[in-house]
C-alpha cells in the first residue's frame, strides 16, 4: 500500500471517531508521557535600566560613593543630581582624573590632590598625584615616579631610606644589599593596585610589584601582556586584570593569562576597569561597556545605552554603574525583578504609551515630533501575538482583565473578516479617516501600491492584498482563543471565522482572491504556485500553513468539506513538502518571519492532528527546524517544540533570554558587527551563517520572534515597538509549565506601578463596530 493510500484510510478513520466522540481538544492543549525538560523558577534578578545624560564635550573621568557622584565634562566638575549634571560647589579646578577611595571621593588635578568626604572640597598636598588606592587598610597616593601612605590628613613617602632595590640578583651583595650605578625608579608610574597584599604598578606596558623596598619586575614565571599598551588595572579576588588594546591581561599568581574574543569578551580594545557590586567586573572599551558575570558576558553600546560608544571611565556605588563617554555619562540603575514583574512592566507599557487602538496593537512611529500609531501591513498579525499572550494569561491567572484583554483582540480579529464585502476574506488593517494620525501606508506587498477600500458607510478604509502571515496568524491565536479562553457565543464565532477563510480559500482554489477577483501577492497555496519554479521557495511553509487551515476548521467544525480539502492536500504531497520547510540557503531565500509563521502553523496543526503517520512527517519537519533555529535561544521556537514533543528544549536559555530583554522598547540604533566574540557557541551549529546569537541586552526589543543572529540594525530612536513578544512567550512559557511562578509574595517583585500615559494620544475616532 503506497503511502497515499495510508494517509486516506486513516484520514476516514480518524474523521469518523471526531463525528461520533463529539471532542476536538482535551485539557491541557498538549499531554506529553514523558517530558525531558526541566522547568525554571521564576527567581528573583536583577534588571537593568538606564538614564543617558547627553553632553557636549567628552566626559573623560567619574567618581561615585555613598550615594554621590561626580563627573569631570571638559575641565568642569559636575555632581550628578536626579539625572542632571550640576556644576559642582567650590570644586578644585584643573581637575585631570577621579577616584572613589576609603569611602571618599578623591580629585588628582594639576596643582595637587583634593578629597570630598560628603561635604567639601579639601585640599591635601599640593603635588601632582597619578592614582590612589586602599592598600593594607590605609589609602595609597602615587605620583609619576613615588607612592605615598596617607597619615593623619598627610601623605608619607614609602620610599626606603636607603633607595629602591631591584629584582636583579646580578645587583646583591653578599652582605645582602645592593649596589646600582644609577638610582633604582619606581615609576614611571601610571596607575597603582593592591593585589594579594601587596602593591602593583602598571607602568607603560608593564607590570611592577613593590614590596616597601624592592621593585620587582621578574615575578612572572608563564606569559606575557596582551599588548604593551596598557590602559588600567584592577584587582578582584585571585585576579589582576590589565586592560590593553587587544583583550584583558589576568595576572593569577605567578601566571600572566589573556582574555580576548574567542574566550567572550566582545571587545578586546579597553579603556578601564571597575569593581561591580555583585561580583562582577566592568570593562570599559573603545566601543562600548562590558560586564563581566561569573562566565557572562553582557555588552551595552550606542545608543541603546550609551550617548557614545567610547568608554573613558566607569564608577560603581550601590547598584548603580556610572559610564563616562565621550558624548555624554550613562546610568545604569539594577532593580530586583522576577519574570512576572517585567510582563506586568510591558503590559502597563502598552497600555500607557497608546499601542492598543480598538482592540488592535500598533508600533509607534515618531511623526513631527509626535508619537503616531502606526496602521500596518500586518495588523492582524501584530495583534495575534498579543491576544494569544491574553489568552495564556487568562488559562494561568484566571484574571478577568486579561479575559476582557483577549476578548478585545479576539473582536479586532472578527472585525478584520466582517470589514470587507466578501465572506472570508480579511483585511490587512483598518483605517479610520476621522480617528488615526499619519497617513495611509503607501505601499504594499513586495513594494505593490497599497490597496485600501473604504467601507460604504465613509468611516473606515480598509487594507486588502491579504497574505499567508497575515492568514496564519488568525488560526494560530483565534483557535487559541477558542480553546482557551471563550464560551458560548464566542466559541461559535471562531469556529465561524476560521471556517469562513478556509472556505473561502478552497473557493478560490487555495488562493486568497482579492476585490478583483484574482489572487493577491503573497495569498497562495495553490499547487500551480507552491509546486513550480515561481512558488517552489515557499512550497514548504506555505503547505504547513494550508494543512494547518484545514485541520484546525475541521477539528472545530467537523464540516466534510475541510476533511476533503485535508485530503486533497496529502494527495498532493505537502505533508512530505513540510519536511524541507526551513530555507537555509541560498541567502536571499531565508525569510526570518517565515519562522514564526512555521511554528504558529507547528503549534496549532499538531495540537489536532492525531494520526501517528502524519505527526511523523510533521515532527520531523519540526526536528529539522527547530535544530536550525535553536542557536538563537529564542524562548517561543523552543517552548513551541518542547511542549509538541517533551523533548529536552534549552529551557534555562530560554529564561535568560527573557531575563535579557531591555525595558525601553523604543529602536535606538545598535551595532554588533564590530565585536571581537563573534562566534557560535560551543554545543550549537549555524546552519544559515549567523556568526552569534545576539542577545536582547544587545539590540532592540523586536516584534514576535525574528532573528537573533541580526548583528546591526535600529531606527535611531524614531519608533517604538510593541513588547507583545516577550508578554506571549512568558505567559506561554507559565501555561505550559516551564517557568514556576515566583516563588514570592511582595507585590513588589510581582507588578509595577501604574505611571502616567506618555506617547500616542488615545484614539478619539468612531468606535469599533459590533461584531456579535
Amino acid at each position: 500500500m503506497d503511502l497515499q493510500a495510508v494517509f486516506r484510510n486513516w484520514f476516514i478513520a480518524c474523521l469518523l471517531i471526531c463525528t461520533v466522540t463529539g471532542s476536538v481538544l482535551s485539557q491541557p492543549l498538549y499531554q506529553e508521557d514523558q517530558q525531558l525538560w526541566k522547568p525554571q523558577k521564576d527567581e528573583v534578578f536583577l534588571q537593568e535600566s538606564v538614564q543617558k545624560i547627553p553632553t557636549d564635550e567628552p566626559v573623560t573621568a567619574v567618581a561615585a560613593t555613598q550615594g554621590t557622584c561626580y563627573a569631570l565634562v571638559g575641565k568642569q566638575l559636575f555632581q550628578v543630581e536626579d539625572g542632571k549634571l550640576l556644576s559642582a560647589s567650590q570644586a578644585p579646578e584643573q581637575v585631570v582624573r577621579l577616584k572613589a577611595a576609603g569611602g571618599a571621593v578623591w580629585a588628582l588635578t594639576s596643582h595637587g590632590i583634593y578629597r570630598n568626604q560628603g561635604k567639601a572640597w579639601k585640599l591635601i598636598d599640593n603635588q601632582i598625584f597619578v592614582d590612589v588606592c586602599m592598600h593594607a587598610g590605609a589609602l595609597h597616593a602615587a605620583t609619576s615616579e613615588e607612592i605615598f601612605r596617607l597619615e593623619n590628613d598627610r601623605f608619607v613617602s614609602t620610599k626606603p631610606e636607603g633607595g629602591y632595590y631591584t629584582s636583579n640578583m646580578t645587583m646583591l651583595m653578599e652582605d645582602g644589599t645592593q649596589l646600582h650605578a644609577d638610582p633604582v625608579r619606581l615609576g614611571p608610574i601610571d596607575h597603582i593596585e593592591s593585589y594579594s597584599g601587596t602593591l602593583y604598578i602598571l607602568r607603560p606596558g608593564r607590570i611592577v610589584l613593590f614590596d616597601g623596598k624592592t621593585v620587582n619586575d621578574d615575578f612572572v614565571d608563564w606569559g606575557v601582556l596582551p599588548s604593551r599598551s596598557t590602559r588600567d588595572f584592577l584587582s578582584y579576588g585571585s585576579r589582576l586584570f590589565i586592560a590593553t588594546d587587544r583583550g584583558l591581561g589576568v595576572l593569577q599568581g605567578a601566571a600572566l593569562k589573556t582574555i580576548r574574543g574567542e574566550d567572550g569578551l566582545p571587545v578586546e580594545n579597553t579603556t578601564c576597569l571597575e569593581r561591580g557590586f555583585d561580583q562582577d567586573i566592568w570593562i570599559g572599551t573603545e566601543r562600548g561597556a562590558v560586564r563581566m558575570l561569573n562566565d557572562e558576558w553582557h555588552y551595552f553600546g550606542a545608543d541603546i545605552w550609551l550617548p557614545d560608544n567610547r568608554v573613558n571611565a566607569l564608577a560603581v556605588d550601590n547598584q548603580q554603574v556610572f559610564i563616562a563617554t565621550n558624548g555624554g555619562l550613562s546610568i545604569l540603575s539594577y532593580e530586583p525583578y522576577t519574570l512576572q514583574k517585567k510582563a506586568a512592566y510591558y503590559e502597563h507599557h502598552l497600555e500607557a504609551w497608546g499601542h492598543k487602538r480598538m482592540g488592535f496593537i500598533h508600533t509607534l512611529d515618531l511623526k513631527n515630533g509626535e508619537w503616531v500609531r502606526e496602521i500596518s501591513d500586518n495588523d492582524g498579525s501584530h495583534t495575534a501575538s498579543y491576544l494569544a499572550a491574553m489568552c495564556y494569561k487568562y488559562a494561568v491567572t484566571g484574571d478577568k482583565q486579561a479575559r476582557e484583554e483577549a476578548v478585545e483582540s479576539f473582536k479586532a480579529m472578527l472585525w478584520l473578516e466582517q470589514v470587507t464585502p466578501i465572506d472570508g476574506f480579511f483585511a490587512r488593517s483598518i483605517w479610520s479617516i476621522t480617528g488615526d494620525k499619519g497617513e495611509m501606508g503607501k505601499h504594499g506587498s513586495g513594494g505593490l501600491p497599497a490597496k485600501w477600500y473604504p467601507t460604504p458607510d465613509g468611516k473606515w478604509y480598509w487594507k486588502g492584498d491579504t497574505s499567508s502571515d497575515e492568514a496564519i496568524a488568525h488560526f494560530y491565536s483565534v483557535s487559541l482563543f477558542h480553546d482557551l479562553v471563550a464560551d458560548g457565543k464566542e466559541k461559535e464565532m471562531a469556529r465561524e471565522h476560521l471556517a469562513k477563510i478556509s472556505n473561502y480559500i478552497i473557493d478560490c482554489g487555495w488562493t486568497l482572491h482579492d476585490m478583483d477577483g484574482k489572487p493577491t501577492r503573497w495569498g497562495r497555496w495553490n499547487p500551480e504556485y507552491l509546486l513550480r519554479p515561481y512558488g517552489y521557495v515557499d512550497r514548504g511553509v506555505n503547505g504547513l500553513e494550508a494543512l494547518t487551515f484545514m485541520q484546525t476548521a475541521l477539528a472545530l467544525t467537523g464540516n466534510q468539506k475541510f476533511a476533503d480539502g485535508y485530503q486533497q492536500l496529502i494527495d498532493w504531497g505537502y505533508p512530505a513538502n513540510t519536511i524541507r520547510q526551513k530555507n537555509v540557503f541560498p541567502p536571499e531565500n531565508i525569510a526570518p518571519w517565515d519562522d514564526e509563521l512555521a511554528f504558529y502553523s507547528y503549534y496549532t496543526l499538531l495540537r489536532y492532528e492525531k494520526d501517528p503517520v502524519l505527526r511523523s512527517v510533521y515532527l520531523r519537519s519540526l526536528e529539522r527546524t527547530w535544530e536550525v533555529k535553536r542557536m538563537e535561544h529564542i524562548p517561543w521556537f523552543n517552548f513551541a517544540y518542547g511542549v509538541i514533543t517533551g523533548n529536552d528544549c534549552d529551557v534555562q536559555a530560554s529564561v535568560e533570554h527573557l531575563r535579557a530583554w531591555t525595558l525601553d522598547p523604543t529602536e535606538h540604533s545598535f551595532r554588533n558587527s564590530h565585536r571581537d566574540d563573534l562566534h557560535v557557541e560551543a554545543g550549537y551549529t549555524s546552519y544559515e551563517g549567523g556568526l552569534k546569537a545576539i542577545s536582547p541586552r544587545e539590540k532592540n526589543v523586536v516584534r514576535g520572534s525574528r532573528n537573533a543572529v541580526v548583528l546591526d540594525g535600529g531606527r535611531h530612536g524614531h519608533r517604538i515597538m510593541e513588547p507583545t513578544g516577550f508578554v506571549r512567550d512568558y505567559w506561554m512559557g507559565r501555561y505550559h509549565g516551564f517557568i514556576e511562578a515566583p516563588e514570592t509574595n511582595d507585590p513588589k517583585l510581582l507588578d509595577v506601578e501604574v505611571g502616567d500615559p506618555e506617547g500616542a494620544a488615545p484614539y478619539q475616532g468612531p468606535s469599533r463596530p459590533k461584531v456579535y
